[in-house]
């Protein structure tokens, strides 16, 4: 007979579910379960500085792995600060657990001290949530809602524990299985076979590769399908990666940033081929322009996406690693050299960028000298902005996961608790973020956490002294009337990085810039470099916000040339 508490249930059922690590922050309401976890040797506790923070950290373990992670939070405050992290993970289809305190039971409802609705908050923005009435009730629930964060499209689970029934007692005979993913089917077979003919047909077919590529662990299968049939393949941002940077078919990402080859491709293609991926305003434009003349076959696990935004001539709602394990041996050999040929001249009529853009004092220059740098296996976490349309425009990803970055939600400081988790979760590897001025000081303060736990994450500072993608849109199209984007005192990064503990340096003009790059590369533990980039740096190509992708501002032979 096993016999505990409700708060010491729920560490026990996490540990049986090989959680090895909790980001969170104690508060009233949920200290039951931190005194229970105090007593646990299997499971490390990150001490975060904002709620957020533990989301993201926990987003970042769950990102760089693909296996669910948990977070904590306390009532009230704990739990409004923590929602941000769970609807980003929601956009993003990442699977995490969040475990909330709540006021005692009989509470509830009375506008008690740091009470709030955290259940009805949370529905929109999860995958299912729970408010846990009896103790005996965790016995499932917690079991499940792994089950849930992990199976078909995945998402983030909170769960909300009354304070009572933390310390409430049960006795017990027999522990629950862990809960895992579900094992999922292909698509119909005639769907597939459909399916299949079509793309056999197809003069000048182009394959999307999406996050759920990414999440159903399909590259390898993304990859042999695309050979197989001669498919030129474009990403989403959630599935760069997906399709190593330097192979021959890899197009790039697609849509509002992309380069002008891609975007032209796409509209002069016969088949658009999504798979795991959802027509994302930001990838597609306007969306009754996007891909004109093409048929669409749209491979997706959530039925709702199919034909949600672009009706899908043939739907394969199905498990996509699976759907495309049945659809390799139906493919038909193809080069396709014609259609090959053509798009591989669009790419060196528009290139990406100009040969002035890549020395190591430009934006394009510094993220591909330090790509240079990395070692293999390592990990590239990104904010929210100006460099985050840098690195996803150029950095050459080799593989799923080594990307964690901010898609649906677009959450400015994300990327430093991401990072945090990520280093945690591979301390063996490299991870190096990528941020802005305006990004970082949205949760500057895991700084501290990145100093506690001295997780080796190198953090580049891009700096413009401005809120750089608001600007460049105030620029193009509010008359270059240049409002509250520009921050008036310039921020010392580097002395406040100090004053956390952490080592720092800024890049001073004249510097041998690749030299201290490899340098802060070599440094143990946490470092921070701070960048100046001029205001005047835009990100190019850009397809103005609701125009089709076929407007394109910039990307031809120059920097900032216009179509």
């Amino acid at each position: 007979m096993n016999t505990m508490n409700g708060a010491q249930l729920i560490i026990k059922l996490l540990e049986r579910q090989s959680i090895e690590r909790i980001a969170g922050i104690p508060g009233g309401a949920n200290l039951p379960m931190y005194d229970a976890l105090c007593r646990s040797t299997a499971i490390q506790h990150i001490l975060c500085r904002h709620e957020q923070g533990a989301g993201f950290v926990a987003q970042g373990i769950a990102r760089s792995t693909g296996r669910a992670a948990v977070c904590f939070a306390t009532s009230g405050p704990g739990a409004t600060n923590v929602l941000t992290a769970i609807a980003d993970a929601y956009l993003d289809s990442i699977p995490v657990v969040c475990i909330t305190g709540q006021v005692a039971s009989s509470l509830i409802g009375t506008d008690a001290f740091q009470e709030v609705d955290t259940y009805g908050m949370s529905i929109p923005i999860t995958k299912h949530n729970f408010l846990v009435r009896t103790v005996e009730e965790l016995l499932t629930i917690i079991p499940k809602a792994f089950e849930l964060a992990l199976s078909g499209r995945p998402g983030p689970v909170l769960i909300d524990v009354p304070k009572d029934v933390q310390a409430a007692q049960i006795s017990f005979e027999q522990w629950p299985d862990p809960g895992v993913r579900k094992d999922e089917n292909p698509a119909n077979i005639e769907a597939l076979r459909a399916a299949a003919d079509m793309i056999n047909r197809a003069k000048r077919p182009i394959l999307c590769l999406g996050g759920g590529i990414i999440h159903a662990g399909a590259a390898g299968e993304a990859k042999i399908f695309a050979e197989k049939g001669g498919i030129p393949s474009t990403m989403t941002l959630m599935g760069l990666g997906s399709l190593p940077a330097n192979h021959p078919l890899a197009l790039g990402m697609l849509g509002m940033h992309a380069a002008r080859s891609t975007n032209m491709a796409l509209q002069d293609c016969d088949l658009f081929i999504s798979a795991g991926a959802r027509f994302d305003d930001r990838a597609t434009g306007k969306i009754a322009e996007f891909c004109p003349g093409a048929n669409v076959i749209h491979m997706d696990i959530d039925p709702s996406e199919v034909s949600k935004l672009k009706t899908a001539h043939i739907a394969l709602v199905g498990d996509v690693k699976a759907s495309l394990k049945v659809l390799i041996p139906l493919l038909a050999e193809n080069d396709r050299t014609a259609w090959c040929k053509q798009i591989g001249l669009l790419k060196e009529m528009y290139p990406m960028t100009s040969p002035g853009a890549i020395v190591p004092e430009k934006p394009y220059g510094l993220i591909l000298k330090i790509a240079e740098l990395l070692e293999e296996g390592s990990f590239v976490s990104t904010d929210v902005g100006k460099h985050q349309m840098w690195v996803a425009q150029v950095f050459p990803f080799e593989r799923s996961r080594q990307l964690l970055t901010s898609g649906g939600l677009g959450t400015m400081g994300f990327g430093l608790p991401a990072a945090i988790g990520a280093a945690l979760a591979h301390p063996d590897k490299q991870v190096v973020l990528f941020t802005g001025d305006g990004s970082l000081q949205m949760n500057i303060q895991e700084l501290s956490t990145a100093i506690e736990q001295q997780v080796n994450v190198k953090i580049i500072v891009l700096n413009n002294n401005s809120l750089g993608l608001v600007r460049q849109q105030q620029n193009l199209f509010y008359n270059k009337n240049i409002f509250a984007s520009d921050f008036q005192i310039d921020i010392d990064f580097v002395m406040i990085a100090k004053g956390f503990g952490m080592k720092a340096m800024n890049v001073e003009p004249g510097c041998d810039l690749p030299a201290l790059l490899k340098t802060m590369l070599a440094e143990p533990g946490p470092c921070l470099i701070n960048v100046p980039i001029g205001r005047e740096e835009e990100v190019y190509p850009m397809v103005p916000p609701g125009a089709s992708n076929s407007v394109m501002l910039g990307g031809c032979n120059a920097d900032k040339c216009e179509s």
